[in-house]
């Protein structure tokens, strides 16, 4: 009989063990402690202030470790901490960690997952309030803000949706891979809003964390095309397909941009741009008109 390889399983506490590893993995919460003086002179004394944090070791051996906020759910930016620094300085809380911080991040999950579910089936009131009380809970959390903007996108509340995009747009956990199908529906829900600032501003602002993406210069051709800028939309089309020459989007686009007269090239081999095609014969509606080519990328 041969022997199966041992796998990790979850559990609740603050260092989950790995079963046919020989150590424990860490996860769950942790404490910290630092000391300050207060008062002066005579007055003075010693405060003790405890810090709690969420602390998960990943599968290369970084820990990640994010602090709870005041309803004690992790929040906030995430940062890798040393293992042996983990082993040092922070005190495993298993207790807390079961007893309180657990049952608290399983109830936002759920929160947050009803939101998403009452929002694919289009109530888009209920998806609201759901993703409301999710961060009433977690201010920061990605998923319930990028929930609740696509519902407000969903209604045309460009108002409300605008106030969820200056709030992600400056949140560099929205723009992390785990959340990409949700950040690409928001920028592309934000041009069909027409949106064209917002959406310009929040793709620039992935563009800065990540340059070499060719479905992301895609559609940030897509909505400098749109603003009628036809120098940047051809300039992210060619980034596009540098990144990936067989990337089919991008050259239909440019096909389309062909076709209607928008681009030729020149004898030197050189794009020449023609941002009024209607005036020289070409088909085209002109900037900012429609493109009928694949319009973003999901990615």
């Amino acid at each position: 009989m041969s022997e199966q390889e041992p796998r990790a399983r979850e559990t609740p506490t603050a260092r989950g063990k790995v079963e046919g590893v020989g150590r424990d993995k860490i996860k769950g919460v942790f404490s910290t402690q630092t000391v300050e003086k207060v008062g002066t002179g005579t007055t003075q004394r010693k405060s003790i202030q405890k810090t709690y944090w969420f602390c998960e070791e990943k599968a290369d051996g970084t820990v990640q470790v994010q602090p709870l906020n005041k309803n004690y759910v992790p929040s906030g930016p995430k940062r890798e901490v040393p293992k042996e620094e983990i082993i040092a300085k922070f005190n495993p809380e298993p207790e807390f960690y079961v007893q309180t911080v657990y049952p608290k991040m399983r109830e936002l999950e759920s929160t947050i997952k009803r939101g998403e579910d009452h929002r694919e089936a289009g109530r888009a009131y209920s998806a609201e309030l759901e993703f409301k009380e999710a961060t009433n809970v977690d201010e920061e959390n990605v998923r319930a803000n990028f929930g609740l903007g696509l519902t407000y996108l969903d209604r045309g509340d460009a108002v409300k949706a605008n106030d969820i995009f200056e709030r992600l747009v400056n949140l560099e956990a929205a723009f992390a891979q785990e959340h990409k199908h949700l950040f690409n529906d928001f920028g592309i829900n934000l041009r069909k809003n027409k949106m064209l600032d917002q959406a310009l501003e929040y793709y620039r602002r992935a563009e800065r964390l990540e340059n070499s993406d060719e479905n992301l210069m895609h559609n940030i051709a897509r909505v400098y095309f749109e603003l009628g800028d036809l120098k940047h939309c051809v300039e992210y089309l060619r980034r596009a397909l540098e990144l990936r020459p067989d990337m089919e989007e991008a050259s239909r686009f440019l096909d389309y941009l062909e076709k209607h007269g928008y681009l030729t090239t020149g004898p030197d081999g050189n794009d020449v741009l023609n941002p009024n095609p209607d005036k020289v014969g070409g088909k085209g509606k002109g900037q900012g008109g429609s493109v009928n080519v694949d319009g973003d990328v999901k990615f």
